[in-house]
Order: structure tokens, then C-alpha cells, then sequence
């Protein structure tokens, strides 16, 4: 199943989202979904950082590198 979501933007963005679209030969839609899904994404990966910070920071890694070299 799939729904539509009508938006309103600016003229500018218009603009920039055309040409963007015609210099990657895809359609508006495609470029529109692609930036929504990023956006999701994201926001759920800051909401997980968020919630396991204090957890990271009491366990001594406090940078991102820090994470890393665990892991590694």
C-alpha cells in the first residue's frame, strides 16, 4: 500500500529540486522520498544516541572515537 502526501514549497526550493531532478535524470518523487527516508533516519539514530549516552559516558567513552576503538 502506499499514500500520497500532498506539500507546499517555495519557489526556490522548486527551483533547486527541479534541477537537481533533471540533472540526475530521476523524478522529483524519487528525490522527495530518498531525503524523507534520510531525515527518519536520522532523527531515530539521535534519539537511540540520545538514550545511551549516559550509559556511554559512565562506561568512560565519551567520543564518538572513543566508541570506535571499543568496537573495533
Amino acid at each position: 500500500m502506499s499514500a500520497t502526501l500532498t506539500i507546499r514549497i517555495d519557489d526556490a526550493l522548486e527551483r533547486e529540486l527541479k534541477q537537481y531532478a533533471a540533472a540526475t535524470h530521476r523524478p522529483k518523487g524519487d528525490i522527495v522520498r530518498e531525503a524523507l527516508r534520510r531525515q527518519l533516519a536520522l532523527a531515530r539514530f539521535r534519539a537511540v544516541r540520545e538514550e545511551v549516552m549516559p550509559l556511554a559516558e559512565k562506561n568512560g567513552m565519551l567520543t564518538d572515537e572513543d566508541v570506535f576503538k571499543a568496537i573495533s
